[in-house]
């Protein structure tokens, strides 16, 4: 694919549309369908496509395997991070209620926006972790 004109200029093209809209799906997973998963696989699919279309040292190239592996941690870190907060300010594991905010309303939700970020996070480095463990290691 990577002597198509068309498939490269079209890729170059989406490629910023296909990574806003998984901000936009990670923003609104609260009160719409969406959320840390569906904004992962979406923000992954993007660097897949690159890699597709441009083959994987390309995509490789803009997010390397350390790079990668750093998402990897840092997005379980905020998980289990925000649960335990919750624990040490008197409340449940991942009960957001007693985050220290105004009010408990205000810390369901601040609590939510960052366990999906943390969701969202891990699934993008973990699907681009499996595509390229299964594409192999040749560029073709």
């Amino acid at each position: 694919m990577k002597d198509d004109v068309i498939l490269r200029t079209i890729t170059k093209f989406m490629l910023p549309f296909i990574q806003i809209f998984a901000f936009y799906t990670l923003a609104h997973g609260e009160i719409s369908p969406g959320g840390g998963f569906q904004a992962g696989v979406i923000f992954s699919s993007s660097f897949i496509l690159i890699a597709l279309v441009f083959g994987k040292n390309n995509a490789r190239s803009k997010m390397p395997k350390s790079v990668n592996d750093i998402l990897l941690s840092t997005g379980d870190f905020i998980y289990a991070f925000t649960g335990l907060f919750c624990i040490f300010t008197g409340g449940l594991f991942l009960e957001y209620g007693e985050l220290p905010f105004h009010s408990a309303k205000e810390g369901n939700h601040i609590g939510m926006i960052i366990i999906e970020l943390g969701v969202a996070i891990t699934v993008a480095a973990v699907m681009m972790t499996i595509f390229f463990e299964i594409a192999g290691k040749e560029d073709d």
